[in-house]
């Protein structure tokens, strides 16, 4: 089967938000169920795993990413963090799950056939600035999964990813919503689903003095995250006057019940249904702003 794209002069972006992601995963199904194939994505973070699993067209990887994965004893928890793993094992979690047989098989033939452009975004944390890795830049799946990695080791809660010779955080630290890479890439038009609904604007971190200590060997990472709510907030009001002027939609959850650390299953299956309900409504408006 060719894969194709229907979808050219629309940006596809995915925010970030850990385990919010279960509720934006019904939207990322309902896109897939529908058959809205963008031929550009960027994701940030948990958004970098939807990008992913929407590219692969996997509709059953996009909800067990979020929701069943929690069930696995390899995933994470308190131990593992005490352990220098992380609170979510992200080894385990992007580099040994997407394997033939494993918890999380990647049709990763399906992914590197579908012609569609994908940016994915991490936190350089000696340089000080998001990068965007490239699909281009993948040979193999461990090249991927180690770049999903890196734009998903959530700070304090996971180690510090290292690709290809450069040390990565999350990219969430620089704001958390891909707009500038899909800007750069000379797209006009966006469709954003975010993880927070319509109103949230982000507040300073409240734990500055512990995030100075825990990275002080790393000052351009404090840097970041003690600003971040700045950068997050002015692309959410340059999203909404862009939503204004026609050239965006943004897709916002009409709730949110859990927060991005969330490990309990029946809590994550319930938001995904939530999201996924949210996505079949409202989808004929979805397509009616594409096809404009």
């Amino acid at each position: 089967m060719v894969i194709q794209s229907n979808i050219y002069d629309t940006a596809l972006i995915f925010e970030g938000g850990g385990m919010r992601a279960s509720y934006t995963a019904g939207f990322v199904n309902q896109l897939l169920e529908n058959e809205l194939y963008f031929d550009y994505v960027a994701g940030i973070s948990a958004g970098a795993s939807h990008s992913v699993n929407y590219l692969s067209r996997d509709q059953e990887r996009t909800r067990k990413s979020f929701v069943e994965l929690v069930k696995d004893p390899n995933f994470g928890g308190w131990g593992s963090l005490i352990k220098g793993e992380g609170y979510f094992r992200a080894k385990y979690i992007y580099e040994d799950t997407p394997h033939k047989n494993a918890a999380l098989p990647l049709d990763f033939e399906t992914f590197m056939d579908n012609p569609a452009k994908m940016r994915v975004g991490a936190f350089d944390i000696n340089k000080g600035e998001i990068v965007y890795l490239k699909k281009e830049e993948v040979r193999e799946m461990k090249d991927l999964m180690k770049m999903v990695r890196a734009s998903s080791s959530m700070p304090m809660f996971m180690p510090i990813t290292e690709f290809k010779g450069r040390n990565y955080l999350d990219g969430g630290i620089a704001g958390g919503v891909a707009l500038e890479a899909a800007k750069k890439d000379g797209y006009k038009k966006y469709f954003v689903i975010l993880t927070r609904p319509k109103g949230y604007r982000k507040s300073p971190v409240k734990f500055g003095p512990l995030i100075k200590a825990y990275y002080r060997k790393y000052p351009k990472v404090v840097e970041a995250l003690l600003t971040r709510h700045i950068r997050y907030n002015q692309t959410l009001d340059e999203l909404e006057a862009m939503e204004k002027s026609g050239k965006a939609f943004l897709v916002y959850p009409d709730q949110m019940p859990i927060s991005n650390r969330e490990r309990n299953f029946e809590k994550l299956a319930k938001t995904y249904e939530l999201g996924y309900r949210q996505g079949k409504r409202d989808v004929e408006k979805w397509k009616r702003f594409l096809e404009k």
